[in-house]
């Protein structure tokens, strides 16, 4: 399955784009790049609010911490062998 990562408004993808194409990621070779690349818009976006003082962003911070931790769990999948279906 080829993902194609959308995006609303730039050309740039989102971490939430980012975040679906490695949850959907069909090949095996290209997850943990897929994987990675969502990791780090994740924590980038999370210094983002950080640096921001995103007290009105509380929703998204919940949003960023659950995506690390799905991601991580993804990754662990991965690297055990064992990763036969993720759903979002």
């Amino acid at each position: 399955m080829n993902v194609h990562v959308a995006t609303s408004r730039s050309a740039t993808p989102t971490w939430r784009d980012l975040y679906k194409a490695a949850l959907f990621e069909a090949d095996r070779a290209k997850l943990p790049q897929r994987i990675n690349e969502a990791r780090t818009a994740v924590v980038m976006r999370g210094r983002e609010l950080f640096n921001c003082g995103g007290g009105n962003n509380v929703d998204e911070a919940e949003d960023l911490e659950d995506a690390l931790y799905a991601l991580q769990a993804l990754a662990n999948c991965v690297q055990m062998g064992t990763r036969t279906h993720v759903a979002a």
